[in-house]
């Protein structure tokens, strides 16, 4: 990696890149399928580091089981605290030990028995697509909103800023659950909700930089020589004002995972059985005391992933603005 990128930048971008790189190989990196429930009676709220076997019956249904025993007659078997007894023609998968097939569930099972790290895999999937299809939808609207109101001046200025005013006005989650609340839960509608809630902030750092810029004297030789507004944006105005706008951009990925996730929690955003970090924690919100797992690694995930995304932002800031940057990151 450049070494000319600071600690922080460098440590942020490494844990985005791990959380892209799961949520990428999710078919692959996933254990189990993240909804099977291959015996939920047996599975249901397992703790972390649960082994039971899987037993695979002639008619094509599964057991799990505590412990297995191979016998003369066929298996003997433990579930859920009661022997069982299988002759040999009942059982597939027998072996010489007991049964050729277990299920591990390495962060503990939900209460619907499903495994909690295949959940927590795809959950990763979920939230990144949602925050960088938000991000990329509110940057754009942002952008051009505030690039409006700095090169159009005047009346137009003041109409949009008293636009994006307005909107900062509402607290952001009564927005996004106002918003949410009025049409069917659905992917979509979760990165509009999001997108439509946080484009205010891109649009008045937009504007700013714009209107800082558009007196330099480069534009002005550029305004002299005939270009007009909208190439001297593209050729000049944007590559300028970049820098601040991701800041703001990484900090929003940061915003929009948090926000999908209290959407999520709440009924509002992704929709069960699908796999959502926010769905996860309101799924286990009434076990803590009993099945702490279930909440507690969909929470480290979220902080994880907003703390990276903030340490990118910090990083960024550093390293476009001179006045910031820390000779301890060199």
């Amino acid at each position: 990696m450049n070494r000319n990128l600071s600690g922080t930048l460098r440590g942020g971008l490494a844990l985005v890149g791990v959380i892209g790189a799961v949520a990428l190989g999710a078919p692959w990196l996933a254990p189990y399928d993240p909804n099977e429930q291959l015996d939920s009676a047996a599975a249901v709220s397992k703790p972390p580091g649960t082994r039971l076997a899987a037993i695979h019956r002639a008619d094509g249904t599964w057991l799990l089981a505590e412990s297995v025993r191979r016998t003369a007659e066929g298996l003997e078997a433990v579930r859920r605290g009661e022997p069982l007894r299988f002759a040999a023609s009942e059982v597939l998968n027998l072996t010489a030990e007991g049964v050729a097939d277990e299920r591990l569930f390495r962060l503990g099972s939900d209460r619907f028995g499903r495994d909690l790290l295949s959940r927590l895999i795809y959950g990763a999937r979920v939230s990144s697509v949602i925050a960088t299809l938000t991000t990329a939808l509110a940057l754009t609207l942002g952008l051009a909103v505030g690039s409006l109101a700095a090169l159009g001046g005047g009346v137009l200025d003041g109409i949009l800023m008293r636009i994006v005013d307005a909107l900062l006005a509402f607290p952001d989650l009564f927005l996004l659950v106002a918003l949410a609340a009025l049409f069917r839960p659905s992917d979509a509608l979760v990165v509009v909700v999001l997108a439509a809630a946080s484009w205010m902030g891109v649009a008045r750092v937009a504007r700013a930089q714009m209107l800082a810029l558009k007196d330099r004297e480069f534009v002005l030789a550029a305004r002299g020589m005939g270009r007009g507004w909208l190439g001297i944006w593209w050729d000049h105005l944007l590559p300028n004002a970049l820098g601040p706008i991701l800041v703001q951009a990484a900090l929003l990925a940061g915003a929009t995972i948090l926000a999908e996730a209290v959407l999520s929690f709440l009924g509002l955003g992704i929709q069960p059985p699908r796999a959502s970090w926010g769905n996860m924690i309101a799924e286990g919100q009434n076990l803590l005391s009993s099945a702490w797992w279930i909440a507690t690694f969909p929470g480290i995930a979220i902080c994880l992933a907003v703390v990276s995304l903030h340490l990118v932002g910090d990083g960024l800031r550093d390293r476009f603005d001179p006045r910031l940057r820390t000779t301890a990151d060199g």
